[in-house]
């Protein structure tokens, strides 16, 4: 396992008794470099949305707990927010719940579709398992099948 991997796991084990206690589920914990700077964030959801409240809970509790544990060596910064609206779905638990839902997928690579290689599809997400994504789009007849590993994003869209 790598460190950032490490890192993020124990992040998350640390923060499950303090989300369930503010009455939210983490929906994802992720350490990262931007620019020269590291930022370890932790992405929280429950029912009705977070509040500002809840994210400023969390982040307290979760210093703490991290500022005790100090497991990290690196000094980064602590965000804690919701996903989002146009949340993007890394892991199967996300593609669980978001089925049924429009969603907007991106490939790394431009895909055969019709007479035309696109690498952005939007549609509704049907089916996964470990290796692929299934959606259907209004306008297709047939559902499309997209290998995981082809999978640049999957976010859900953003209806205005």
């Amino acid at each position: 396992m790598a460190a950032r991997e490490m890192y993020e796991a124990r992040t998350e084990a640390l923060l499950e008794p303090i989300a369930a206690a503010n009455g939210c589920e983490i929906y994802d914990v992720e350490y990262v470099k931007e620019g020269s700077d590291w930022y370890l964030r932790a992405y929280i959801d429950k029912a009705g949305g977070v509040s500002i409240d809840d994210c400023e809970n969390v982040s307290r509790a979760l210093s703490d707990k991290l500022d005790a544990e100090d497991f990290i060596p690196d000094a980064y910064i602590l965000e804690v927010s919701s996903p989002g609206l146009g949340r993007a779905l890394k892991k199967d638990r996300h593609l669980e719940k978001s089925l049924g839902q429009e969603v907007e997928l991106k490939t790394y690579k431009p895909i055969e579709q019709g007479a035309v290689r696109q690498k952005e599809f939007t549609g509704i997400l049907k089916a996964y398992d470990k290796d692929t994504v299934t959606i259907k789009s209004e306008n297709q007849t047939e559902e499309m099948v997209f290998a995981k590993a082809d999978i640049a994003v999957i976010r859900l869209t953003l209806d205005f």
